[in-house]
This record gives structure tokens, C-alpha cells and sequence, in this order.
């Protein structure tokens, strides 16, 4: 009988939702202070999950879920940069 894989779940820093790892965007703070979307999930650094949602995003900048989850103050042109590289609707 083939054993059942567990499917990896992370919380949305924004809706704090649990969801599948595979339906997150990943936003990493790099070993050189960097933020960045990764989306391959695989970069070196610290990281949060967020939906592709532009709900989601919002709340993650307006309750400073995003960075407490990144132990970083961010910028007002890195959170327009990430708000554009987010595929938003």
C-alpha cells in the first residue's frame, strides 16, 4: 500500500490562513538584508508566505505582519516593488 505524502502548509501573513505551501508567494530577506520575492521557495534567508491577493498584501503591510515575520523595518519603495512583483488581481 503506497504511504500518503503530507502536503507542506504555511500560514498567509496577511489573512493568516493556513493553505498549501505550492498556493503561497514567498518573500525572503537575504543573508545581505535584500527583501525579495523567491519564487522558486528555495533562497537562502528569512522567510514569510503570502497569497497572491492584493486583500492580503494590504493587511500583511497595515498590521506590520510582514515585518515582525521578517525582523525588519521595510521600506516605502520596497513594499511598492513587492506590491507590483505580486501577481495581484
Amino acid at each position: 500500500m503506497a504511504k500518503v505524502r503530507k502536503i507542506p502548509q504555511r500560514m498567509c501573513v496577511g489573512c493568516r490562513e493556513m493553505k498549501n505551501k505550492k498556493e503561497l508567494i514567498r518573500i525572503v530577506r537575504t543573508p545581505d538584508e535584500t527583501i525579495l520575492v523567491d519564487p522558486s521557495g528555495k533562497k537562502a534567508g528569512r522567510g514569510a508566505y503570502i497569497c497572491p491577493d492584493a486583500q492580503c498584501f494590504n493587511q500583511a503591510i497595515k498590521g506590520k505582519r510582514l515585518q515582525k515575520a521578517l525582523e525588519r523595518e521595510i521600506p516605502e519603495d520596497i513594499i511598492l516593488r513587492l506590491r507590483k512583483e505580486l501577481v495581484i488581481d
